[in-house]
């Protein structure tokens, strides 16, 4: 019997959108709980990513490691065109090179200092950044509430694009940027919220809970 491929995760950001992304199309991998970082795990980890961060897919003699290089592998395993490579994947890559310099990274920036940093004592919050970050979102919000014309990014389906670009949205709760400013963005991400796989990508299975943002 061919041995399982396992997804190794945390209930963070990335590896958060990659066990999403891996219920949603199917994917055969197990999902399992990962924490390269605690001590004792390095010897573990770091043959399989020698950043030690997370998602990792371990396949039999081989891991994959970045996020967006595991969802294009696991949707290649479920022959999904989750993650397109026909005449969509030129688009795919401009949301996904866009994002990660504008959305995805403001986003990404406010997350950090409001979130990361507090659960993980990493100093405090430094504001300057949140305000930049802020200053960020409203720039790309803009520009993607005016391209968000239909439902999803790339068509008529939720794809890896869509995924992507909600990285952090999922921590609103603690960034507190205005989506309500943006009706486009706003009801776009009420329809990523709609599908279970992305409202709770854990569920039925064993994950530790974040640690708490401290004060």
């Amino acid at each position: 019997m061919a041995r399982r491929s396992i997804l190794h995760v945390s209930r963070n950001p990335n590896p958060r959108l990659a066990a999403a992304s891996a219920r949603f199309i199917g994917a055969e991998v197990e999902i399992v709980h990962a924490a390269p970082l605690a001590p004792g795990e390095d010897a573990r980890f770091r043959p399989l990513n020698p950043t030690l961060l997370l998602p990792i897919l371990k396949e039999p003699g081989r891991a994959i490691w970045e996020c967006d290089a595991v969802v294009c592998r696991m949707a290649m395993m479920a022959g999904s065109d989750f993650f397109p490579r026909d005449d969509r994947l030129p688009e795919l890559l401009k949301w996904i090179s866009w994002g990660k310099e504008n959305f995805v990274r403001a986003c990404n920036m406010v997350q950090f200092e409001l979130g990361t940093k507090l659960r993980y004592d990493l100093g405090p919050s430094d504001m300057r950044e949140v305000d930049a970050g802020t200053a960020l979102f409203h720039t790309s919000a803009q520009l993607l509430d005016a391209e968000l014309r239909g439902a999803w990014l790339l068509g008529s389906a939720p794809s890896y694009a869509d995924f992507r670009m909600a990285t952090f949205l999922p921590f609103n709760d603690i960034m507190r940027l205005p989506l309500g400013e943006y009706p486009a963005l706003s009801a776009w991400y009420a329809g990523l919220c709609e599908l279970p796989e992305w409202r709770d990508p854990f569920d039925g299975i064993e994950m530790p809970a974040l640690p708490p943002v401290r004060p």
